[in-house]
């Protein structure tokens, strides 16, 4: 009898190991929810004390009257020429970071849908490191407060309904380029065949707010480097890589399925070669 209870104990504890394996008892280090910082915004990845310091990382601006921001300059006044062609219409487009909208950007360049219902985890990766992102910037926007082109040219941008705003915010480095760069880098390691595509739609991306007037071209060069330390950054946490490799695996299904797009991706493709 003896014998027959430590036998028994011993197949009850196989039976719970093996359902443990089959069934992934183990626990996601994926959160099913995660909560807003503000309406809209949700929680990024990183402890915002633990963001890279915009401030610490990066010069101060091009100083008045030097090479550089003539340079910034000269780049404004090019972009003019832009203005009301389908390059513009892209720049106002590209403006939009609120979702469901702004991670179809990047759809023809990743050549998938980017949307909560055909791949949650990448829709969530995008929606929590825009937060990581915009945190990362915020030091030396605030501490520089640079004017933007539009209001210094007192020309209109690409946004008028956001000027006011937009003139209380710090020019420098630019927010959507730091945003744009992050999920460039995020969607080219989870596609890395489709990696020259996508970061070729980051840099426009970010070129998009030269055009819209919104920033000055300095700006979205250290954008880019912002978004580059905060993916550095987001690689140390545990629920994004999980949720990296998760959505890796989404992109194959999605795949396997044939979905497209629901952009024209040929109209993008014109827009962005003015």
């Amino acid at each position: 009898m003896k014998t027959s209870k430590v036998f028994l104990m011993l197949l009850m504890s196989v039976y719970v190991i093996m359902m443990a394996a089959c069934t992934g008892l183990t626990p996601s280090p994926i959160p099913v929810t995660v909560k807003e910082v503000r309406p809209g915004i949700l929680q990024g990845y990183l402890p915002m004390d633990k963001a890279p310091s915009s401030l610490t990382l990066l010069p101060a601006p091009p100083a008045e009257g030097s090479a550089a921001s003539a340079a910034d300059q000269d780049a404004f006044i090019a972009t003019r020429s832009l203005i009301n062609t389908p390059r513009w219409t892209k720049a106002v487009l590209d403006a939009r970071l609120d979702f469901p909208a702004a991670p179809q950007s990047f759809s023809c360049a990743l050549n998938a849908p980017i949307t909560q219902d055909a791949m949650p985890n990448l829709y969530m990766l995008m929606h929590r490191s825009w937060t990581d992102a915009i945190v990362a910037t915020m030091g030396a926007k605030n501490h520089y407060q640079r004017i933007r082109p539009f209001v210094v040219n007192m020309q209109a941008s690409c946004t008028p309904d956001e000027e006011k705003e937009l003139r209380q915010d710090g020019s420098y480095p630019s927010g959507h380029t730091a945003i744009g760069w992050t999920w460039a880098l995020i969607l080219a390691e989870i596609d890395p065949d489709r990696a020259d595509a996508i970061l070729s739609r980051g840099y426009a991306f970010g070129q998009s707010r030269v055009v819209c007037g919104a920033h000055w071209q300095s700006d979205v060069t250290a954008g880019r480097v912002i978004g580059a330390a905060v993916v550095a950054k987001l690689h140390s946490d545990p629920v994004f890589r999980a949720q990296l490799d998760a959505a890796k695996k989404e992109l194959a299904a999605t795949r396997a399925k044939g979905l497209q797009p629901a952009i024209d991706c040929k109209a993008e493709a014109a827009a962005l070669a003015f």
